[in-house]
């Protein structure tokens, strides 16, 4: 089969790999429809990410259809369309019944990171029956990739950890698809309003469109000074950081609020600085997470019944075998316009 793997910093190509089989009972193999790149994809190929090594297939996110199930899947046959969970969970560890999927003793993060991944033709998820998610009856199967990763990554790790409530202010720092994504789902909480920064026009009208209150753009102007004058020089009461870079974070917390809550959503590669001067007595709190999805069924649910359309994240689309093209498109996402990329087998 085709697969794109990461070959060292810098480095990824498309290459033959054998099919992947059933190594466990709770496995499944998928056979991949559609698929999608992440900037966690990106922050691998840059060398952020040390667990992922060499020869790694990359990619959590996609649809497919069930190709063949483990002796011990119960909720899954041959045959079946499904989601793919970007978190592989057991449901029964000692995290997993605490709802921390995300560091599951037989799973978490490990789709493209440190088992292969799912931009290949066919991928095997471990614990099946609980890492992949019956396709919604009558749903766009293009538009349902989107609910692998950054719809649960910005509602979790951004709007519920950054504590949005009806009547917060809030800012998100960062644009791009998870930024956008707290975006839309911060509005289930009915924030009073909601301020994205960014330094790219083009994401910035998306937000707009999405339904930010404010936009600004922070290569013209100080984003500190604009967010200090909409909100009467008080910050805003949930600041979602949602790029991964040390300016950003170190931005947020120019921008919190008495009271307010500093969501991380960002993969950091390098250390940051945290401005305790300017903190230690404004009764703040920064959070951290990895995305649990233990919120994706509610999702889905919503996503049936017409209250959440992420349609418009999909800007471009692809044939798997130009895989790598899709790669250096989204490296430069501002000079394509681009948010996510939709690929197809």
């Amino acid at each position: 089969m085709k697969a794109l793997v990461y070959n060292g910093k810098g480095k990824f190509a498309l290459e033959d790999k054998p099919v992947p089989q059933i190594q466990e009972p709770t496995d499944a193999v998928v056979k991949v429809l559609y698929t999608t790149i992440c900037g966690t994809d990106l922050h691998i190929v840059k060398g952020d990410v040390a667990t992922c090594t060499p020869g790694r297939i990359l990619g959590h996110e996609g649809v497919g259809i069930v190709q063949e199930p483990g002796s011990a899947v119960s909720r899954f046959k041959k045959g079946d369309h499904v989601l793919i969970n970007c978190i592989s969970s057991c449901a029964t560890c000692d995290y997993c019944r605490r709802g921390m999927y995300s560091h599951c003793e037989k799973g978490g993060w490990i789709l493209g990171n440190t088992i292969n991944g799912t931009q290949a033709e066919y991928v095997r998820i471990p614990v099946a029956d609980s890492s992949l998610h019956p396709v919604p009856q009558g749903v766009d199967e293009k538009t349902l990739v989107m609910f692998s990763d950054i719809l649960a990554t910005g509602f979790e790790c951004g709007v519920q950890n950054g504590k949005v409530q009806p009547g917060s202010t809030v800012a998100i720092v960062g644009a791009g698809p998870v930024g956008l994504a707290a975006l839309m789902t911060s509005k289930l909480y009915s924030p009073s309003l909601v301020i994205m920064v960014d330094q790219d026009p083009n994401r910035l009208k998306v937000a707009q469109k999405f339904g930010a209150e404010y936009v600004v753009n922070s290569a013209e102007v100080s984003a500190e000074e604009e967010v200090m004058k909409i909100t009467n020089n008080v910050g805003c009461d949930a600041v979602i950081e949602a790029v991964g870079v040390p300016a950003t974070l170190e931005l947020a917390q120019d921008l919190v609020a008495p009271g307010g809550t500093i969501a991380n959503v960002g993969v950091h590669g390098t250390s940051c600085c945290l401005k305790m001067e300017k903190l230690w007595d404004r009764n703040m709190s920064i959070t951290t997470r990895l995305v649990d999805t233990t919120t994706t069924p509610m999702l889905l649910k919503l996503f049936a019944a017409g209250r959440l359309n992420p349609k418009d994240f999909i800007t471009h689309e692809f044939n798997f075998k130009d895989m790598e093209k899709a790669y250096t498109t989204f490296q430069a996402a501002a000079q394509h316009q681009a948010l996510k990329m939709l690929i197809s087998m």
